[in-house]
């Protein structure tokens, strides 16, 4: 490996990565086509190795291409830190948060937050990303954003801080044997089939391992991303489903469903951000996790 390895091709790489092809990848850091295909070429030879496979119109990274992603992403979020901080002493507020915000309950406590740092700070760019927690966390691992939304626990790669400790409600069907009560336990609905979220969602992940820990098997009557189409479903007397009080309190007008607490102490929905472990975060970053970690609780 030469020692003149160059930015703008570990940048080129990466983007194609993301983008799936070097046409995508060059739309996006306005470039030519060419241009992305000469660095990548350039950044195999200084490598000395491959690091993608054409597929057609798509690519697909070697085991080397793998590594030098992933170091790519890490060197490149430092380049942007080290613009940041520098920013930062000559007392600018400028700079870029790559953030992850989960698909649930983002409305509700996120939107606020996100208005309240662009008041604050409005010379520093906010570059959103929605998916789910899984999602979120391959996306801090690779570099792709700095900071993320993930439910605890979190793999021990990461470092978290909390912003919301919620317990769970059951939705039930109207004439539910269960919906007088003013709480339960999980095992009491383990007879009614569940509505559950999309795989890669982290809550599903919570929830199997509190069935497992009561040795209890869930029986599946649909999935879905939304929680007013689950919501929607549990109404339609599809079977019962599990959602964050937070949630559950924000459509309370106009539920059609009857709510019951679940009063389980593993089985809450607790979110936080996450970074990569020991990581050096930039200032945009270190202003969010202060902006977040003074919110008050959520009642």
């Amino acid at each position: 490996m030469t020692k003149h390895m160059e930015l703008r091709n570990l940048r080129a790489l990466v983007e194609v990565s993301r983008q799936g092809g070097f046409s995508k990848a060059a739309r996006v850091l306005g470039a030519t086509q060419p241009t992305i295909t000469k660095a990548v070429q350039q950044l195999e030879h200084d490598c000395g190795t491959p690091l993608l496979e054409r597929l057609g119109h798509s690519v697909q990274l070697t085991s080397a291409g793998e590594v030098v992603l992933r170091r790519a992403s890490a060197m490149l979020a430092e380049q942007e830190h080290l613009i940041a901080e520098l920013a930062d002493l000559r007392g600018l507020e400028k700079g870029r948060l790559k953030l992850g915000l989960p698909l649930l309950g983002s409305s509700i406590l996120f939107a606020p937050l996100v208005a309240a740092f662009r008041k604050r700070y409005p010379g520093i760019e906010i570059e959103l990303h929605e998916h789910g927690s899984r999602r979120l966390e391959e996306a801090v691992r690779s570099g792709e954003i700095e900071l993320g939304a993930s439910l605890w626990p979190v793999p021990d790669d990461f470092d978290w801080q909390e912003i919301c400790d919620e317990p769970m409600m059951a939705l039930l069907p109207a004439g539910h044997p269960l919906s007088g009560r003013s709480s339960l336990k999980l095992k009491e609905l383990s007879s009614s089939p569940f509505v559950l979220f999309d795989r890669g969602y982290a809550l599903n992940t919570i929830i199997a391992t509190a069935c497992r820990k009561r040795h209890i098997t869930l029986t599946e009557a649909a999935r879905s991303g939304h929680p007013d189409f689950i919501i929607a479903l549990v109404s339609a007397g599809l079977g019962v489903a599990l959602l964050p009080r937070m949630v559950v309190s924000s459509r309370r007008e106009a539920l059609s469903v009857k709510t019951v607490l679940v009063d389980e102490k593993d089985l809450r929905w607790k979110l936080g951000m996450i970074w990569r472990h020991n990581a050096s975060l930039s200032p945009a970053a270190k202003r969010w996790l202060a902006l977040s970690g003074a919110l008050p609780p959520i009642n």
